[in-house]
């Protein structure tokens, strides 16, 4: 049998440089596991915020997003299904009138006392919350039938990670769907920087191209899609998402330099003299093999 033992260089390494090159690998880590703490209270301070405005928006219980999502997942009465980062519990719920059993797991406790309270408004008995990160999900390999999260991964640093932990939770032939917004390759620059003014939880949205492909790399199969636009006046979600309010004119005037340069991908318009925009949603479903 040949011996793979040449793949490796066992040469001595001086011991000054071993420390050098450990320390370094140690202060990496240790800034990679602060950065994500220090977004992770972004998040939860960002949310906190938002979670009552956010689930009283009628956008987000959009009808129109519904059915395609619907239409796109096809589930089924027999589905475990998990939501990740699932919020005001909007699309919990909503599957959960087609499903066996839904679970939400969500990072922001304001956002999971939202999501019960909806859950006691529609008199919903099959659902469960966990309060959690969703980079590492406290959840039994091969797990859920179907794994879902919507308009998080504009907001992860390791949109990667997240997707391995949704693979790793999902059974054998389950199916993966990640809905988020996906800018136009040539506006994402654009577009991220407006909505990192508005937003600070913000990190930067994919395009629809970079969301496929990584679906493609976690091995995903027998892809499908969907899209669509959801429109949204300027000053109320300003008001739900709390940007700095020194960034405020700052933001209208992008939006509205959008309205006849269409630098944004946004679709910016007016209408009675205020603006409004359309964020580019994809969905995108894949079978894990």
């Amino acid at each position: 049998m040949r011996s793979n033992c040449s793949r490796f260089d066992f040469r001595p390494i001086h011991i000054t440089n071993f420390y050098i090159w450990m320390h370094s690998f140690l202060d990496v880590d240790s800034n990679t596991r602060e950065n994500s703490v220090s977004h992770n209270d972004a998040i939860i301070s960002q949310f906190t915020k938002q979670a009552l405005p956010f689930s009283q928006m009628s956008q987000h219980s959009n009808h129109y997003g519904l059915e395609l999502m619907f239409e796109l997942s096809n589930p089924q009465v027999d589905d475990k299904v998990l939501d990740v980062a699932c919020g005001p519990g909007i699309i919990a719920c909503e599957f959960a009138k087609k499903v066996y059993h839904v679970t939400g797991i969500d990072i922001t406790p304001a956002m999971i006392e939202e999501a019960k309270n909806l859950q006691r408004e529609r008199k919903i008995d099959n659902i469960d919350w966990k309060l959690g990160d969703v980079t590492k999900l406290p959840f039994e390999d091969d797990y859920f039938s179907m794994v879902v999260t919507r308009y998080s991964f504009h907001h992860l640093i390791e949109p990667r990670q997240v997707l391995e932990e949704m693979e790793r939770v999902c059974k054998p032939n389950g199916k993966i769907l990640i809905i988020d917004v996906t800018p136009d390759k040539d506006k994402v620059e654009a577009y991220n920087h407006v909505e990192k003014l508005r937003d600070s939880s913000h990190t930067g949205a994919l395009t629809f191209d970079e969301l496929k492909g990584l679906m493609d790399e976690a091995r995903l199969t027998s892809l499908k899609s969907k899209h669509h636009e959801l429109e949204m006046r300027l000053e109320s979600i300003l008001k739900s998402s709390f940007p700095n309010p020194e960034d405020i004119p700052r933001i209208r005037q992008l939006f509205q330099k959008d309205i006849s340069m269409d630098n944004l991908g946004m679709k910016s318009h007016m209408e009675n003299g205020e603006i409004f925009f359309y964020f580019p949603i994809s969905m995108i479903l894949g079978t894990k093999s």
